[in-house]
């Protein structure tokens, strides 16, 4: 029996419309693909010269190496590290913007206020002496740090790394060679070292590939998630909607969609502003709603309701009632103009590096970012006028969501319990088996797979044995259509440790209900504040992070970029789950490292299942083992 395309019943109603009016979805181009290459699903083509491609015979009865004479280990970790690389130069570029907007703020140039507690939280660590400085120049001194690590010319490590990541694991890190300097020196070398002619040891290149894990928590993840937080403020609890149902039939749509918040925040603002011309064209206002992780940062941090996720974004247009979809990096369809050519929706590019043919560009910098919103904002407002009431069908599915869990915000429903050791409730619970461990799911979706089904299945499996979960990026778009972001999942789905604890945390907060059994941290570049929660709780108990009941999941994974997060995970010591299997199987040898040798010398692993009831089982089993070494019950 053929599997559903998605768990999600909005992209289940749409489907059959997007059929009707013509339009081909990312499903339709799935199946015109079929077969795809075995080649490349196992990682043995090998194009990094014009001699080939060359590719390997997994059977044996073909070419065993490559025309120059590379092995097939050589060939798959070659090609992961190439990836890896990828997903830690798009984290790193979106880091190197925001770092840009923050030299431009502080010298008020840009119209940002600063979080001033933040940027004396990210001084001290760093080590800058905040006394008698004005926010203004403490922005500067921390731009001026991360800067010099982005203009590193000599050994010295990563700064940000330094000053951030649990201290064993440094020593975990130093001792294996694979501490980062300069993270574009890092990604350049990386793209060297896999070139023809050069690496042939696949042990020297999967070691070389945990440092890219490295150059993208530490360069990339944190290091934006950091800066976004000055600039922008540090989220706190939120209440929202999520799903398709969110837009409004009566109100000029327009969806955000990306990963850069500094654009977004504005379009936010704009929209706010900008509602009496709305009115005026006959639509009763603006709604925003996001998709991805722009979708995710305004969720956090102004409660803007999520639309969707990856894997739906061309539905959210066939619903016939998207206005605008303004788009900024990442996980953007090419399609969407197509898509948007049925309808009356305008697709707006904004960005030098993602031009879609068949968009409008309006061009966003730091400088112009007031004048390029109100016009996208306004082109929405004209495009509302434009539409066919025949082609209309929004999706009545939609949840209350409850977001923004930074870090801070943990610490601080804590500290209601324990002014004093906010982290002993949670560490305490931990240790009574009240909450068995802690897992953080994250990541995309997967055309390969039932849309959002094994990020559902397998959390429900894990908080219903007492397991907390934490997510980001598509993956807290799936649980909170699902329902597992609010207090009634908690309810429905919790073990009654989980549950227990929960409740409480929720009465001392404030709520008269408790908390999710997920909490929402934010998006891809936030899986940082999970790495910060991991560390802040192995300092606190004063041991390595990879001896923690913690554990990790990328369960419907696409982009390169979740490949270099896990990496990040898995040298935090973390096992690490993935939910679909990555192009490595072609090379057995590299495939025991990644699953196996790696746990030797780095603590972490991945671990690869693609049924989510068997994955959950694994990682439940990662958590006691983890938990019998440490002498708690399990």
């Amino acid at each position: 029996m053929k599997s559903p395309k998605s768990i999600d019943p909005a992209v289940l109603e749409l489907l059959p419309k997007a059929s009707l009016d013509g339009v081909e979805t990312v499903w339709d181009r799935y199946e015109a693909q079929q077969p795809q290459c075995g080649f490349g699903s196992l990682g043995v083509c090998c194009r990094h010269c014009v001699q080939g491609p060359c590719r390997i015979d997994p059977f044996s009865n073909g070419p065993s190496k490559g025309i120059c004479g590379a092995s097939v280990e050589t060939i798959v970790a070659r090609n992961l590290l190439r990836q890896v690389a990828g997903g830690a130069a798009a984290h790193v570029d979106h880091a190197y913007e925001a770092v840009e907007a923050l030299e431009l703020a502080a010298k008020d140039v840009l119209n940002y206020s600063l979080d001033e507690i933040k940027l004396q939280q990210i001084s001290q660590g760093l080590g800058i002496d905040v006394s008698g400085k004005d926010k203004r120049e403490l922005a500067l001194e921390i731009v001026k740090a991360a800067y010099a690590d982005l203009a590193n010319h000599g050994n010295r490590p990563i700064q940000w790394l330094m000053a951030h990541a649990p201290k064993e694991r440094i020593d975990v890190w130093q001792n294996l060679g694979i501490i980062p300097r300069n993270p574009d020196r890092e990604i350049r070398e990386a793209m060297h070292q896999t070139t023809m002619g050069m690496d042939a040891d696949p042990v020297n290149l999967v070691l070389a590939t945990a440092k890219q894990g490295l150059v993208d928590g530490y360069s990339g993840l944190k290091l934006a998630t950091d800066i976004q937080d000055i600039l922008l403020g540090t989220p706190t609890p939120v209440v929202t909607e999520a799903n398709l149902g969110v837009l409004k039939k009566d109100f000029v749509n327009l969806i955000i969609h990306g990963h850069v918040p500094l654009l977004s925040e504005k379009i936010v603002y704009w929209a706010k502003k900008l509602q009496a011309e709305a009115v005026a064209a006959g639509a009763e206002g603006i709604q925003i709603a996001g998709i991805c992780c722009a979708g995710n940062e305004v969720l956090m941090r102004s409660g803007i309701p999520l639309a969707t996720n990856f894997l739906a974004q061309e539905l959210a247009i066939v619903t016939g009632a998207v206005d605008a979809m303004v788009v900024d990096v990442q996980c953007i369809m090419p399609s969407l103009a197509q898509v948007a050519s049925c309808y009356h929706t305008q697709i707006i590019t904004t960005m030098p590096i993602v031009k879609i043919p068949g968009a409008t560009h309006i061009p966003f910098t730091l400088e112009n970012g007031d004048q390029a919103a109100q016009e996208i904002v306004r082109k929405a407002i004209r495009a509302y006028g434009r539409r066919d009431s025949k082609k209309i069908k929004i999706p009545d599915y939609k949840r209350k969501i409850m977001a923004g869990f930074s870090v801070e915000a943990i610490i601080g429903a804590l500290k209601r319990i324990d002014p004093e050791q906010p982290l002993k409730p949670l560490v305490d619970n931990i240790v009574n088996g009240n909450i068995l461990g802690v897992v953080g799911t994250v990541g995309c979706n997967n055309v390969k797979v039932t849309q959002d089904q094994m990020h559902v299945e397998l959390v429900k499996e894990l908080v219903k044995n007492n397991v907390l979960v934490v997510a980001t990026g598509c993956s807290a778009h799936a649980l909170a259509k699902a329902g597992l972001m609010n207090s009634e999942g908690t309810e429905d789905f919790a073990g009654d440790g989980l549950k227990a604890v929960l409740t409480a945390l929720g009465q001392a907060a404030g709520l008269a209900a408790p908390l999710p059994p997920v909490l929402h941290m934010g998006s891809c570049v936030d899986n940082s504040r999970i790495g910060d929660l991991v560390t802040a709780i192995a300092a606190y108990l004063n041991v390595d992070s990879a001896l923690l009941p913690v554990a990790a999941s990328a369960p419907e994974l696409q982009h390169e970029k979740a490949l270099s997060i896990g990496t990040w995970a898995v040298t935090l010591g973390l096992t690490t789950h993935l939910g679909v299997v990555p192009p490595v199987l072609g090379s057995k040898m590299v495939t025991e490292l990644l699953t196996k040798g790696l746990s030797d010398v780095i603590g972490g692993k991945f671990y690869v299942e693609t049924d989510p009831l068997k994955a959950a089982d694994g990682l439940l089993e990662d958590i006691r083992a983890k938990r019998k070494k440490l002498g708690l019950p399990s």
